[in-house]
């Protein structure tokens, strides 16, 4: 079913129209009164009813009369139950709340919408044909902060919208939801659905800037033995420490996490192409003495250290060994072990 409306996202059409009536105030309430009067009349069309309706609707919506705006519409729908119209008019009803910001209710009279009502496809200003369930589920998206419902809201998204999203994005932030409610096996399942999308490492996603290293981090590091890790950092720093004064650069080797390990200046980003390294530690240690702190150093925390080390080169002497705690819910074996994920070259800045 489709049919004009003064405007789709409903907020130009009150700017203008709010200028416009309150030029002609008395004209627009003797209107309203005559409109009110017509609707009194029970051998109206359906079409005939929605037209007055909708004028006497955006006639309060210019005014700001929402409260009366929600009688109104919702006392029709309560009397009218078999209107084909009433996904419209409720969706007009959950706005008014939001413009009253009262989000709880809007997000009610949405999710009412798209789960009790059949979608309707509305033509807007600019002639683009709407879905009164799209428009539902980006606001419901936007106010919701239950992740059990976001969750419910982008697989809808997906499942009947594909074509009008960006389908990498809204799998990551499905990932996102997934992971606010530990569960893991369908946030992994989430993110390698977004990296599988061919626009995956170049969509832009507000608020994740880092989107894409985030993903591909945690996929490589679900599909990894991740044999590297330590139960503990006291064990991962006496393990290297050892090493080093062994030069065993085999075991060092072993040590250096397989998924992500970088080698960087302090001024390069970790995510950076360049600053991920695959290299041997025997081409540094061979002829050269290597010496490390006696402790780790004074700006570690719990869940970051660093141990300063020096020797490895003429050219970058000193090298800070980066030892990170893992955080990855998704295997509780390893979630909360250690692994030395990578090296700044270089003094501390």
């Amino acid at each position: 079913m489709c049919f004009s409306t003064y405007a789709v996202a409903l907020e130009p059409a009150t700017t203008n129209a709010s200028s416009a009536l309150s030029k002609n105030i008395k004209k627009q309430i003797e209107e309203q009164k005559q409109l009110y009067s017509l609707l009194k009349n029970q051998e109206l069309s359906s079409e005939s009813r929605y037209s007055i309706m909708k004028k006497i609707a955006n006639n309060l919506l210019s005014l700001h009369n929402y409260n009366e705006l929600i009688i109104f519409l919702t006392d029709h729908v309560e009397r009218y139950p078999e209107d084909n119209y009433n996904a419209y008019w409720l969706f007009m009803t959950a706005y008014a709340y939001l413009e009253n910001n009262a989000e709880p209710i809007a997000e009610y009279y949405f999710d009412r919408i798209i789960n009790n009502y059949n979608d309707l496809i509305i033509k807007g200003d600019n002639g683009k044909n709407f879905s009164i369930h799209f428009l539902c589920l980006q606001k419901l998206i936007l106010i919701s902060t239950n992740p059990t419902n976001r969750i419910i809201y982008f697989n809808m998204l997906i499942n009947k919208f594909p074509s009008e999203i960006s389908i990498a994005e809204i799998y990551d932030r499905l990932a996102q939801e997934y992971e606010k409610e530990g569960e893991w096996e369908q946030a992994i399942k989430a993110y390698k659905l977004f990296l599988a999308q061919d626009d995956a490492a170049s969509v832009q996603i507000s608020g994740q800037p880092e989107a894409y290293s985030k993903a591909k981090q945690l996929i490589d590091f679900d599909q990894s033995d991740k044999d590297w890790t330590f139960d503990s950092l006291e064990a991962l720093e006496n393990a290297v420490k050892t090493a080093i004064s062994r030069y065993d650069y085999k075991a060092l080797d072993r040590y250096k996490s397989k998924v992500n390990f970088f080698a960087m200046s302090w001024r390069q980003d970790e995510n950076d192409a360049n600053s991920q390294e695959n290299f041997s530690m025997r081409g540094f240690m061979q002829g050269n003495k290597i010496h490390y702190n006696e402790t780790l150093d004074e700006s570690s925390t719990p869940t970051e250290a660093y141990l300063r080390t020096w020797g490895w080169s003429i050219y970058i002497n000193v090298w800070y060994l980066y030892f990170r705690k893992v955080n990855f819910p998704a295997d509780p074996d390893k979630h909360g072990s250690w692994e030395w994920a990578g090296i700044y070259f270089g003094e501390k800045l």
